[in-house]
């Protein structure tokens, strides 16, 4: 109920304000300022006969004819068939589908609208399958878009790449700058990421780099020979992403985001005259990032490694020297070095 006679009576008879006489009925200021002004407009003069009731009073103030016409709500395209044409036809793009769209429907959607309408269609429709990670199973790799820039001696800046890895069940990051992303340091960080972590995963998931992937399939891609054979001394299984697929992959995306925002942005105003300088920044924010609470629960990543959950899952890689190795467990130990093929050589003497 409007209670519109109760308030002009107020304003009226009682002489209140707008303001007193909201909070009296219990409504808001612009209300009672709207009431007044339509009654002004309706040109009615208070005190109004006995025979205005609160329904002839509010057809008073509120005529009919006063009600915009909505204009009549426009059919959606049939954005299921757009949708298979643009994935029949290679060349098609979205831009003709409206044009042939427009021909039909004089009257329809613009070409923004009609490209809103169908990203929200679509959005609605494409599902993405949540991935469930068991502890010390996947290890993701991938190198950070950001660099950290390094400056020489005649003044010029040599940029470091950044690689970055996160484990699958925990999200427990691991960053390192070097020099490039040649196969040494490819291998090289990687040896140090297992020894960061204390042990070895089932899997190593990167994307289909050159220096691990020589060609990238769906179903049976082709590891760098020198790659498989640091997989083999670890005995861990390198499982490349799909190529194009970033969402295969999406816990070290996440991470990379992580240490660009928390770590690099930190360090954006410090200057570094060697990637070991860099990289000892690096080592202390991120004892910070791994004990930072996540924001929608107050679990940590250090929590849940690598003392409390991973580290019992992370394997050993030194068979002849831990005893954790009987029960088929593998560590990251360097006693197991001099026994490797000579052909790995190149990578072996990264740790020197």
């Amino acid at each position: 109920m409007r209670k519109i006679k109760e308030i002009l009576r107020l304003h009226f008879e009682q002489k209140l304000g707008q303001r007193q006489i909201a909070r009296s009925i219990n409504t808001s200021q612009s209300t009672v300022h709207d009431y007044l002004a339509r009654m002004k407009a309706a040109g009615l003069a208070w005190p109004l006969d006995p025979d205005w009731d609160e329904q002839r009073i509010e057809q008073a103030l509120f005529p009919p004819d006063q009600t915009p016409a909505r204009p009549p709500k426009r059919s959606l395209p049939d954005f299921a068939n757009v949708r298979e044409q643009l994935e029949k036809h290679r060349d098609l793009t979205i831009e003709l589908v409206w044009e042939e769209y427009r021909e039909q429907n004089p009257d329809g959607y613009s070409y923004s609208r009609f490209c809103k309408l169908y990203r929200g269609w679509k959005k609605q429709r494409d599902v993405v399958l949540r991935q469930d990670h068991r502890p010390g199973e996947k290890l993701f790799l991938d190198w950070a878009g950001a660099t950290i820039p390094i400056y020489q001696p005649d003044g010029t800046t040599r940029p470091a790449a950044l690689f970055v890895s996160a484990l699958g069940a925990s999200s427990y990051t691991y960053a390192e700058a070097v020099e490039d992303q040649q196969m040494a340091n490819w291998l090289k960080v990687q040896m140090n990421a297992l020894e960061f972590y204390g042990g070895t995963t089932q899997l190593l998931v990167p994307d289909n780099t050159r220096t691990g992937v020589t060609r990238a399939c769906i179903y049976e891609p082709d590891l760098n020979p020198t790659y498989q054979e640091f997989a083999a001394h670890y005995q861990v299984a390198v499982m490349p992403t799909r190529p194009r697929k970033p969402r295969d992959k999406a816990k070290v995306e996440s991470a990379v985001q992580v240490v660009q925002r928390w770590i690099v942005m930190r360090l954006r105003n410090r200057r570094f005259f060697s990637v070991a300088q860099a990289n000892e920044a690096i080592r202390e924010l991120l004892v910070y990032l791994n004990s930072r609470p996540f924001r929608k629960t107050q679990r940590r990543r250090r929590r849940y490694h690598p003392v409390d959950l991973e580290s019992q899952f992370l394997a050993c890689c030194n068979l002849s020297a831990c005893a954790c190795c009987r029960t088929g467990l593998f560590c990251t130990s360097e006693a197991l070095l001099p026994s490797l093929p000579q052909s790995s050589s190149f990578w072996v003497s990264t740790l020197e």
